[in-house]
């Protein structure tokens, strides 16, 4: 019996290991760089969409999925945040005159950007 075969139906190769041939699988994953957004979206996934969250895992995406999530949330979050500032006149001015009052603002800002994005890019 030969040690390895590869089988072109399926585009696996096989190493003998005993009686049995034994798929030669290699996880290549992607390192795990994604934060906040990322592990929200992992979390919908695995309760709301359970079945593209296992196609995922099977096929060895869900790190690229959820890196590429989380990228683009964080960046959707400062340009909104950026534009709603620039529209409620949210400036440096009023920083250096009141503190308090620009960081209201801008958490309120923020909280309302996240939830644009989480509507539009994690809970889809």
């Amino acid at each position: 019996m030969k040690k390895q075969i590869y089988d072109e139906k399926n585009g696996l190769s096989y190493t003998l290991h005993g009686d049995y041939y034994l798929p030669d699988l290699v996880i290549n994953e992607e390192e795990t760089t994604y934060g906040k957004y990322g592990i929200m979206r992992k979390q919908f996934l695995k309760e709301h969409r359970s079945v593209k969250y296992q196609y995922l895992v099977l096929t060895g995406k869900l790190t690229e999925h959820l890196n590429q999530v989380d990228k683009e949330a964080r960046e959707k979050v400062e340009m909104l945040m950026e534009q709603m500032a620039e529209q409620w006149d949210v400036t440096e001015k009023l920083k250096t005159q009141n503190q308090m009052e620009w960081m209201q603002r801008m958490n309120n800002i923020k909280t309302n950007a996240e939830e644009v994005v989480l509507k539009e890019n994690i809970y889809l």
